[in-house]
């Protein structure tokens, strides 16, 4: 029996991601519009509602649909926001953003994530997103500053560098801290180098590449 994706996303929405305290009117009808099958690999696709991190590989995952929308929850975005997204995975939180915001700008270190992801958001016919193939941890620079900044994999301790791209009033939603119990964390620039934090949930995501705990030796 072919799967009814529109209803699956329905009870995605009601069944998992209201009840996990997402209650923003334009994040719950944006993640209703986004069509997250046409963002997972085909044999993913009957799995693309479910309450589970999927495999992109690289080690990668898309996150579950519960914290994608915590996240766009907490980033607050309006439609005039420059948005930087480091990791740009499958496409889809691009997607997302891009509906919410004026334009985004989205970084990833594999190249092949960075060609599907474009495919994919032409052929949703989205035209305000940016696509790069860049290692955003410790090399790549941006050209301007932006009012959100999220980043879709975790990072062991957050890099000082990121919150220098932050305008004043910006937000940044960084997931940090050691597997398995890591933060989600919201900082907002207040100006004059100085940043508002506010621990949102916990969650696992894997590491960015290059920002990985130190290794541990064991005697």
């Amino acid at each position: 029996m072919a799967m009814n994706f529109e209803q699956a996303r329905l009870n995605m929405v009601e069944n998992q991601v209201r009840p996990w305290e997402v209650l923003d009117a334009r994040v719950l009808d944006v993640i209703s519009r986004v069509r997250r099958e046409d963002f997972v690999d085909a044999a993913h696709r009957q799995l693309a509602f479910a309450d589970l991190c999927l495999p992109l590989g690289h080690g990668e995952v898309m996150m579950k649909p519960v914290v994608e929308g915590r996240v766009l929850q907490a980033l607050d975005l309006q439609s005039t926001d420059q948005v930087l997204e480091i990791g740009t995975g499958s496409g889809y939180l691009t997607a997302c953003m891009a509906n919410l915001s004026g334009q985004v700008t989205s970084v990833d270190i594999h190249a092949d994530f960075t060609v599907a992801a474009t495919q994919r958001l032409h052929a949703a016919s989205i035209a305000n997103a940016t696509l790069i193939t860049g290692e955003a941890v410790n090399a790549w620079q941006p050209q301007g500053m932006f009012d959100a900044l999220v980043v879709t994999g975790a990072v062991a301790t957050i890099p000082a560098r990121w919150l220098t791209w932050l305008k004043p009033g910006g937000r940044a939603l960084i997931v940090h801290g050691q597997s398995p119990v890591q933060q989600a964390t919201l900082l907002t620039h207040e100006g004059a180098g100085r940043y508002r934090e506010e621990t949102l949930f916990e969650t696992d995501l894997p590491y960015l590449t290059h920002a990985e705990p130190p290794s541990r030796f064991v005697f």
